[in-house]
């Protein structure tokens, strides 16, 4: 099977750091939603003539992570959350693209501190254009949902007034654009 997409090209694509974030949200308090992103990202897509054929290899700096409170930054660094300092990084390897029901799927393995699991993003095409220097662009949106606790971040407290402090799902957006390399 073969998907047409208005614009697309076949070929090496790389992140644009500049007009990308990788972001993720969390429940706090049982009450609200502290988001965060990891500032240092790269990621490398190799679209096929047939879109379904494609790869995505990406990978987050975890030192990078920001959410808005340098506390809670170094706190999330500790063994307590990511243990940066033997797991420096979070990386998906994509196994798979699948479009069903008008909605494209990338299948891949997500490797957060040492734990891989397999994920599915939601893979949602902004489009293709030329820049003004001449470079071809595409954008897109990658959202999925995972658990905690599935990669070894268990920490939690109990709140006096009932719950826990942090939720177990955690929603991953990636807002991407890439450009292609010149042949």
């Amino acid at each position: 099977m073969t998907i047409e997409i208005p614009g697309y090209k076949a070929g090496t694509w790389t992140i644009d750091p500049a007009h990308s974030e990788v972001g993720f949200s969390i429940r706090h308090l049982m009450i609200s939603k502290v988001k965060g992103v990891f500032e240092n990202f790269d990621a490398t897509f190799v679209t096929a003539e047939n879109p379904l054929e494609s790869k995505v290899t990406a990978k987050a700096d975890v030192a990078s992570i920001n959410t808005k409170d340098k506390n809670r930054d170094a706190h999330l660094r500790t063994g307590d959350f990511f243990l940066a300092e033997e797991h420096p990084t979070i990386d998906f390897v994509s196994t798979g693209v699948r479009h069903e029901g008008g909605e494209f799927l990338v299948d891949g393995d997500l490797t957060i501190k040492g734990v891989t699991k397999p994920v599915t993003f939601e893979f949602d095409f902004g489009g293709f254009g030329q820049d003004p220097y001449g470079n071809y662009k595409a954008g897109a949106t990658a959202k999925t949902k995972i658990n905690r606790e599935d990669f070894g971040l268990t920490y939690n407290a109990a709140l006096e007034t009932g719950g826990m402090l942090l939720g177990d799902e955690v929603t991953i957006t990636l807002e991407l654009q890439a450009v292609l390399a010149q042949a």
